[in-house]
């Protein structure tokens, strides 16, 4: 069906759509006749409306929609979707015999279509005001027109002329946008034309990546590191529990042994000196032992630069004159809170001076190209990247995400590179450092970028692993594990309900990464919510009834929230805001009262109870630094992890600063701070690496035995539940995984703006 719109009458406020009206100016739905009760629209879902309307009949893609209405923006799917179910609801809230299938049609793969006829209603036809014109009004009309025709023809003179200016401009920017081209040399060879008879729609093989792999192993390829010149790339391979260090050309060369790593250690964090003669890396030792060794280029003269023992999330780098190594943050035996030197011939350490506060853990500090700055990640679990000058001040956050950061580097003076977790996976991002832009550099499953000091190369891990979801019987080792809701997809944070029989979870399985619910009974009542984009950083939350669950979320601006969701039939709704950046959210101990781990502008954590039957929701009660938390509802207790130290800590229903208590001094550790869960009969069960085994099971509060869910495959960090009894545990399996090396030229840098026009000149 073809419906025609004529497009020269939007003076209309009003546009009926089938039998609904839709009133622009209140973004209002209603039908035709007035009955019904009136939907309101987000300005999203009116933006695709009128893209649609401006196209009646006619399929209408993604990509013209995203560029219609998210321009300049980088979206998701789901934005559109959820205001295209937004649009539907509203027809079928005000059509009851339409189910907005019947307005709204989704052409796979490609876009959508408006089906219903289409009209703007005009005012002709309206019934004349109280209080019409008098005569003296009448009289006064000729003049008015008068003065509003000569009015309008002043504007469009001054129009016309400000067209003309703006297409001189564009001309000449086009002169010299072609000249720079030209002048490049980067043009397409013209054997290219001549080799496919000039013919564009001929296709040639699948457009290049922008990056390579130079290595392809069995074995994970981790922590690249690359010389100054960018010729050479140091990393580590984990294989068999160990790690060593290899070196190998960028070019594909095969890769040789730096040096011989005793069997019971491992060798990992390389990094090259300026001077690329050098090369500082960590050796991990038994019984917690650590040690940072520096030795030549070649393999020869190793020697302990200071030790670490007992360290987690070790980092450092050298200092511009290849003199010191810069420390980050270090706990153990050498514990230090804030960034700190090393002088390598005297072994004196100085502390910069700077603000750090008391759960301020400072990651990964390196150096500017320049020497000037010191940029680091604080407090990278749910962190951002600061800048500081090199003598500590002027500290300053770049980003404010609270964003799993997973490794970066400078790529010059004023722009960094960095990855970060989003949804299922880890990309790489550029970071001008000016003006906080940000932009996706197009590298998917991409993590801990190194960057050549001068060579213009990149390198990083390249990791796709794919998570299943398993039920795995505790207490009974080698008992039979159960595959749950197979896909070919990344799963995630299986949360069970209270009652043992649905799961939720999330997952990338359509294409979109979504939040998922079923019955483990039934498979085939799995179903997505749809609209909801869930966040992957913290897990969801269950009600003590097993009837709805407490979802952090974003919405199409990717500001988060909290949403309540109800599984069974599919719906959910957004909870107000409580002011600040909420991470977690969790169903407090009594009726109408909600947990809410939040971060505020100063990147503080923390707990805090609200009454949620108050608007706005009433805090009642808080405890700072929380990283994480569970409500134990039999126990009366809450369980948390903290963000300045590892452990596990509890306190009771009401937050009541005096009955903190430590109940694990050193588990979880801070970066597997979401590895554990809590059963409703106390079981405290906690997922790590252990000797010989990817995937073990311990219990951190009573003394039962571990148990080794699977020797070689290792779990997600982000969620796992245990089943109400605690007989079971449920956890996402990686089935297929891998990490290699990746190399790419380093992209050229995005033009900026100024007043609108591109500048073209360095």
């Amino acid at each position: 069906m073809v419906v025609t719109i004529d497009n020269e009458k939007p003076g209309s406020d009003r546009l009926r759509i089938g039998q609904c009206v839709v009133v622009l100016s209140s973004r209002e739905v209603r039908r035709v006749d007035g009955t019904g009760k009136v939907q309101r629209l987000t300005p999203k879902s009116v933006g695709v409306l009128l893209a649609l309307v401006g196209n009646a009949g006619q399929v209408v893609t993604r990509d013209e929609l995203f560029a219609e209405v998210w321009p300049d923006t980088m979206p998701t799917n789901d934005v559109l979707t959820q205001a295209v179910t937004q649009l539907r609801k509203a027809f079928a809230a005000a059509d009851p015999d339409s189910d907005g299938t019947t307005y709204i049609e989704t052409i796979a793969k490609t876009g959508y279509r408006l089906l219903a006829a289409v009209q703007w209603e005009t005012d002709a036809g309206a019934a004349p005001e109280a209080g019409t014109s008098s005569s003296s009004d009448a009289d006064e009309a000729p003049a008015a027109q008068h003065e509003s025709a000569a009015s309008r023809s002043s504007r469009r003179r001054a129009r016309r002329y400000a067209f003309l200016a703006l297409g001189l401009l564009l001309l000449s920017s086009t002169v010299v946008m072609a000249w720079l081209l030209w002048m490049s040399g980067d043009a397409v060879p013209h054997a290219t034309t001549a080799k496919t008879g000039a013919s564009s729609s001929r296709v040639l093989g699948s457009p290049e990546r922008p990056y390579r792999l130079i290595t392809s192993t069995a074995a994970f390829e981790t922590h690249p590191a690359l010389s100054p010149d960018g010729a050479l790339v140091v990393f580590a391979k984990e294989e068999e529990g160990r790690s060593t260090l290899w070196v190998q050309s960028t070019a594909n060369a095969a890769p040789t042994r730096l040096v011989e790593t005793p069997d019971d250690a491992s060798d990992r964090f390389p990094v090259w000196s300026p001077d690329g003669r050098q090369i500082a890396f960590a050796r991990f030792l038994p019984h917690r032992g650590c040690e940072v060794l520096v030795v030549s280029a070649t393999g020869q003269g190793a020697r302990r630069a200071t030790r670490c023992d007992g360290t987690e999330m070790l980092s450092f780098d050298w200092s511009p004159d290849g003199r010191s190594l810069l420390f980050g943050s270090m706990t153990g035996t050498y514990a230090s809170r804030g960034i700190r030197l090393l002088e390598l011939e005297s072994g004196r350490w100085s502390s910069l001076s700077y603000d750090v506060g008391g759960d301020d853990f400072d990651y990964a500090p390196r150096y500017s190209p320049d020497g000037q700055k010191i940029g680091f990640v604080r407090n990278p679990q749910v962190g951002d990247l600061w800048m500081m000058d090199a003598d500590g001040s002027k500290a300053t956050r770049l980003t404010n995400d609270a964003a799993e950061i997973r490794g970066w580097g400078w790529l010059s003076v004023d722009e960094m590179v960095f990855a970060r977790g989003v949804d299922s996976e880890s990309r790489l991002y550029r970071l001008d450092v000016a003006t906080r832009l940000l932009r996706d550099m197009g590298v998917d499953d991409a993590q801990s970028p190194a960057v050549a000091r001068h060579g213009g190369m990149i390198a990083f891990m390249r990791n796709q692993p794919q998570f299943a979801l398993f039920r795995i019987p505790l207490g009974k080792p080698g008992g039979e594990r159960q595959r749950l809701f197979a896909s070919s997809g990344r799963d995630g944070q299986p949360m069970i309900s209270p009652d043992g029989e649905r799961l939720a979870f999330t997952s990338d399985r359509s294409g979109n990464f979504a939040l998922w619910s079923g019955r483990l009974s039934d498979p085939d009542s799995l179903q997505v919510i749809e609209g909801l984009r869930p966040e992957a950083r913290q897990p969801m939350d269950w009600s003590g009834d097993g009837r709805s669950l407490l979802v952090i979320g974003r919405d199409e601006q990717g500001a988060p929230g909290i949403y309540e969701v109800t599984p069974e039939d599919g719906h959910w709704k957004k909870l107000p805001s409580t002011g600040r950046e909420p991470l977690q959210a969790l169903y407090g101990p009594q009726p109408n009262t909600v947990l809410v781990v939040e971060r505020d502008d100063a990147e503080r954590m923390q707990l805090t109870l609200f009454d949620r039957s108050q608007s706005p929701w009433k805090p009642l009660a808080s405890v700072e630094g929380v990283s994480q938390a569970r409500l134990d509802r039999v126990g009366q207790r809450v369980l948390f992890t903290r963000l300045a130290d590892a452990g596990l800590w509890q306190i009771d229903p009401g937050l009541a600063p005096g009955s903190v208590k430590a109940l694990n001094p050193e588990l979880p550790t801070r970066w597997r701070y979401r590895t554990w869960a809590l059963a409703a009969d106390g079981t405290v069960g906690y997922l790590h690496i252990g000797k010989g085994c990817a995937s073990q099971f311990s219990s951190l509060v009573h003394n039962r035995a571990a148990q080794c869910l699977d020797a070689e495959r290792a779990s997600s960090s982000n969620g796992l539940s245990l089943a109400p009894d605690g007989s079971a545990v449920f956890v996402a399996l990686a089935i297929a995984d891998g990490g290699d090396i990746g190399v790419m030229r380093l992209p050229k840098r995005a033009p900026r703006r100024i007043m609108g026009v591109a500048k073209w000149f360095s």
